[in-house]
């Protein structure tokens, strides 16, 4: 059997009109920490415990991205992401295939949609 070399996670890149204020809304918003801005601007990362997120410059009209987060305690999620002035565009609920679930949409309309069984 072939050894595999470990690997880290995905690490998604979002389509932003502003990668600075985009950072500045994920620290001041949703509370992720500022990892590091290009020189010109054009991309830069946040992080949040394990969870990095990349932002590149795009030109509108580009078509948000949408990521799937599960969220163990997904009451405290929601109301942590409430308080803090999220954009949350559907709230929390049991959807009908099974999932409890709430959507927070960005500045640049990228949605997150987080989770739990």
């Amino acid at each position: 059997m072939k050894m595999l070399t470990t690997i880290g996670p995905p690490v998604p890149e979002l389509p932003v009109v502003d990668v600075e204020k985009a950072q500045q809304y994920y620290r001041d918003v949703l509370g992720f920490e500022i990892g590091w801005l290009d020189p010109g601007k054009g991309i830069g990362a946040v992080s949040r415990g394990k969870a990095v997120i990349f932002f590149r410059r795009r030109q509108e009209p580009f078509e948000p991205a949408i990521h799937w987060i599960f969220a163990a305690d997904i009451d405290a999620t929601y109301e942590e992401f409430r308080s803090s002035g999220s954009k949350i565009v559907e709230p929390l609920e049991k959807k009908p295939w099974g999932l409890r679930q709430f959507t927070v949409e960005d500045l640049d309309g990228n949605r997150f949609y987080f989770h739990c069984d």
